[in-house]
C-alpha cells in the first residue's frame, strides 16, 4: 500500500474513530439507538469552517462546533420524550433538518479553507504530525471515558443502558443522563466534523451522509473481533474498529476498487460481521 495512502486512511480512521466513539455512548452506553451524528458531524464542520472564513480562532471555532452538534442530540432528546417519537426517527427529522439550517449557515454549498489558519496550518505538508496530533486527541477522549465509566456518575450512566428499571428505582433519572449522554456524543460527532473540514481544507454540505453506518462498522469490527467484556475497556474498541476499517478500506482502493463502490463495500462489511457475530445494534 502507498504510504501516501496509508497515511491518509489513518488520518480518516482516527477522525472517525471519534465518530465511532460519539455512537458508542448513545447506542452501547446508554441503550439508546441514535442516528443524529448524520447531521451532528456536518453540522461541526459547517460552523467551524465558517467561524474559520470569519477570522475566528481555531480553538474557538471548533469549541462552538462542538457545542452547537451537542445540543443538536439533545434536541433529539427532546423530539423523543416530549413529542414521544421514536429515537431512531427523530434523529433522521433532526439530521434532515440540519441539512438547511447548514446551508444557510455556510451561504453556499462548499467553503475552502486552504486560506485559513486551521490548527494543522503550522504542520505544513507534515502528514506524521498531523496523525500525531489527532491521535493525541483521540487517546485523551478514550482515556477521559473509561476513567469517567470508573467513577460513581459512570456507574449511574452504566447502569441507565444496562437496567433503566432498576436505575430509576435508585433515583437515577433516565431523561436526565440520556440527555447528557446525547449532547457528550454528539458533541465528539461535531468534533471530527471540525477536525475533517481542517485536514481536508475545505467543507461540503454534503460531508455527513452515510457517516453513521461507517461509524458503526467500526463499532462492530471493533466489538466482534477484539472481544473485551469488561466495559472500562470498550471505549478502545470502536477507536480500533475505526481504524481497522479504514485500513480495509484503503487496501480495497489499492487494489483497484473504484471509490463509488467504497460504500457497497461498507455495507457488505456490516452485514457480513453481524452474520458471523449477531448481536442486536
Amino acid at each position: 500500500m502507498p504510504i501516501e495512502l496509508l497515511q491518509t486512511g489513518l488520518l480518516q480512521g482516527l477522525i472517525l474513530s471519534i465518530v465511532a466513539l460519539g455512537v458508542f455512548i448513545p447506542f452501547r452506553l446508554l441503550n439508546f439507538p441514535d442516528l443524529t451524528a448524520e447531521g451532528s458531524y456536518p453540522v461541526g464542520g459547517a460552523i467551524c469552517s465558517s467561524l474559520l472564513v470569519a477570522g475566528i480562532s481555531p480553538a474557538v471555532a471548533v469549541l462552538v462546533a462542538c457545542i452547537s452538534a451537542g445540543f443538536l442530540g439533545i434536541c433529539t432528546g427532546m423530539v423523543h420524550f416530549y413529542f414521544h417519537v421514536d429515537s431512531i426517527l427523530a434523529g433522521i427529522i433532526l439530521s434532515t433538518m440540519t441539512y438547511s439550517v447548514n446551508l444557510r449557515w455556510m451561504g453556499k454549498p462548499n467553503i475552502a479553507l486552504f486560506s485559513q489558519s486551521t490548527f494543522f496550518s503550522s504542520f505544513s505538508e507534515n502528514e506524521w504530525m498531523k496523525i500525531g496530533f489527532i491521535a493525541s486527541i483521540v487517546a485523551g477522549i478514550v482515556l477521559l471515558l473509561s476513567f469517567f465509566l470508573r467513577t460513581e456518575k459512570g456507574l449511574r450512566f452504566r447502569a441507565v443502558g444496562l437496567n433503566p428499571s432498576f436505575a430509576e428505582r435508585q433515583g437515577i433519572s433516565l431523561k436526565l443522563h440520556i440527555l447528557v449522554g446525547l449532547f457528550v456524543g454528539n458533541a465528539l460527532c461535531g468534533l471530527a466534523g471540525s477536525l475533517m473540514v481542517q485536514v481536508q481544507g475545505y467543507a461540503d454540505i454534503n460531508m455527513g451522509v452515510g457517516i453513521v453506518i461507517h461509524a458503526l462498522a467500526g463499532v462492530m469490527i471493533g466489538e466482534r473481533f477484539l472481544k473485551v467484556n469488561a466495559v472500562l475497556y470498550q471505549p478502545f474498541l470502536p477507536v480500533l474498529g475505526a481504524a481497522l476499517y479504514q485500513q480495509i478500506q484503503g487496501l480495497a482502493l489499492a487494489l483497484g476498487l473504484a471509490p463509488s463502490d467504497l460504500k457497497l463495500l461498507t455495507g457488505g462489511i456490516v452485514l457480513g460481521v453481524l452474520k458471523m457475530h449477531p448481536k442486536p445494534l
